[in-house]
């Protein structure tokens, strides 16, 4: 009976183990199935398909996501061929730099031309190429990321003004940089397109050291940096996109490939915060430096604000746009050091691309060390605008601001509505209309929330300060004792002069019997209340741990017209 029983359970046991050893095995067969459907997927996966399962904030650092492709064979091939390129590349860039050099010769020197050129032995090495979609359909770009240590021959004869000739060497040359190749227009012709632009994409390294044969260069003070400053200034302004040269392939127009302004920028550089301190003694003295193209008669220097970290410049500033799909505006913040040179507290830009139109974009951008890098943990402060982007040939009540009898900026003619009416004086000559937006702006205080206490009690008895800056006019509101979230309702106008180049500073103060605190402040432009006539909105206070202002305004027009 007992072996009756035995052989029962033991069958029972095995069936149950053979049963759950096919289930184990199923199963594994199931996962390792759904394991290679898995993984047959992300060999399938493109760039766009991971940016949307993982956002680029959680990539760590080393991961990128290259758009070019890799060029090992043009290079192979460029090495073998390049003492032939070089021979048939160095008189055609001598003819095609020399009158570039001559145009930008420093006025210290009376001729700079060259004695020699040759590029060397050692060919540039392709990195990376990318080929840009043209959304007109009537054209192909291509990009090309170089890198080139280059040893090429090149010697300059220069000749100063006191009539002394050196033979300058150009040496140790180190290049980094994209160019862009434009094949446009597309024709039913070999070589199939009827002219190539190029242009210097982007410039991310280019050194190189000066040398006088049988001489020092540093005998002639200023020679050396203003060669290299010449040899910049040629490269960036000639060549530097949107800056680019046409080589016509098949005779034709190609005057729709030069460069042309298709707009303008406006900038108001209104105030920055937080500023780095660069002074052992003191604070730093800032100003700013902002460039759409970095030449030097294209970029625009602000004052200097003594010992100040949270300076207020209110400074307006106009900018020629290219290209406004790929330029940027920089703004470049230092402090002043008197005769040493400036040290850069921080820099920061804005994409046009991302501004619209004909619209007003207010922005605080975060100040880095390195634009390339635009990562930077350290707080080096920020920097406040207010943008307005206009481009030619739009039909929104304004036209080309630069033409030579116009003197209204395109804020002024956004503001105005593009009012005709230049006369002409009794000479038949075009007079020019200057429009001074003049009215009067009223400014309701409401309230504030969540300030920051001031005593010992944890409370604050405060008070608000309103300034216009231009005009200097001061207004201030009652004392609301021992209260943080303090209720005024008050209403104060003001008269304004000059509307597009004021600005209404408010300053939150704790009322003490043996003087005041200071709280915060709210700085804005006059530029939101005038496009949209009223409105009621809350600001945050600069220089407080918290805290924050309920305002209305209001804008009652009195505009003055005036020529001259």
């Amino acid at each position: 009976m007992s072996f009756v029983v035995g052989l029962v359970i033991g069958l029972a046991v095995g069936i149950g183990l053979i049963v759950v050893f096919v289930r184990s095995e199923n199963s594994r067969s199931r996962r390792r199935s759904e394991l290679a459907t898995t993984i047959a997927a992300f060999a399938r996966m493109t760039v766009e398909d991971s940016r949307k399962i993982l956002a680029p904030e959680y990539y760590p650092s080393w991961v990128v996501f290259s758009q070019r492709q890799k060029l090992t064979w043009l290079n192979l091939q460029l090495t073998k061929i390049w003492p032939y390129v070089n021979e048939a590349a160095s008189e055609l860039i001598k003819r095609s730099v020399e009158p570039i050099l001559e145009q930008y010769r420093p006025i210290i020197l009376s001729s700079l031309k060259f004695s020699k050129f040759t590029l060397g032995t050692v060919a540039p090495q392709f990195t990376g190429v990318s080929i840009i979609e043209d959304d007109g359909g009537g054209g192909i770009t291509m990009e090309l990321e170089m890198n080139w240590d280059g040893n090429p021959s090149i010697i300059l004869d220069i000749k100063t003004r006191l009539g002394v000739a050196l033979p300058v060497q150009v040496k140790d040359i180190g290049f980094t940089g994209v160019f862009r190749l434009i094949f446009k227009p597309l024709v039913d012709q070999l070589p199939c397109f009827g002219a190539v632009c190029y242009s210097l994409k982007e410039k991310k390294k280019m050194d190189f050291k000066l040398k006088v044969i049988g001489g020092d260069i540093k005998a002639v003070p200023g020679l050396s940096d203003a060669i290299e400053g010449t040899i910049h200034d040629a490269i960036e302004d000639s060549i530097l996109w949107p800056a680019r040269k046409i080589v016509p392939i098949i005779p034709g127009d190609y005057s729709d490939l030069e460069l042309k302004p298709v707009g303008v920028l406006e900038v108001k550089l209104i105030q920055a915060k937080e500023l780095t301190n660069k002074d052992i003694i003191g604070k730093s003295d800032p100003f700013a430096v902002l460039y759409v193209r970095p030449l030097a008669d294209r970029m625009k220097t602000s004052k200097t604000i003594n010992n100040q970290l949270n300076p207020v410049w209110n400074e307006h500033f106009e900018f020629i746009v290219e290209d406004a799909t790929t330029q940027h505006l920089v703004v470049k913040v230092y402090d002043d050091e008197g005769i040493q040179a400036s040290e850069l507290i921080g820099c920061a830009q804005i994409r046009l691309n991302e501004l619209e139109p004909v619209k007003v974009k207010d922005v605080w951008l975060k100040l880095v060390k390195d634009l390339e890098l635009q990562q930077d943990n350290k707080n080096r402060g920020q920097v406040h605008l207010e943008l307005l982007y206009c481009p030619y040939g739009m039909q929104n009540g304004f036209t080309n601001p630069f033409t030579s009898n116009v003197s209204m900026t395109s804020l002024e003619r956004v503001l105005k509505g593009g009012m005709e009416g230049n006369g002409a004086d009794e000479n038949g000559n075009q007079k020019r209309r200057e429009v001074i937006v003049r009215g009067v702006l009223s400014v309701t205080v409401i309230s504030a929330e969540d300030l920051p206490p001031a005593d010992i009690m944890g409370k604050a008895d405060p008070y608000v300060v309103l300034t216009l800056k231009k005009a200097g006019t001061k207004n201030k509101t009652r004392v609301v004792n021992e209260s943080l979230n303090p209720e005024w309702n008050q209403t104060f106008d003001f008269v304004v002069e000059d509307g597009l180049h004021d600005m209404l500073i408010l300053e939150v103060w704790d009322h003490d019997t043996f003087g005041k605190d200071y709280m915060g402040r709210c700085i804005m432009t006059l530029t939101r209340v005038m496009l949209e006539g009223e409105f009621k909105d809350s600001f945050d206070l600069d220089g407080a741990k918290s805290g924050r202002l309920n305002l209305h305004l209001k804008w009652s027009p009195q505009p003055i017209y005036r020529d001259s």
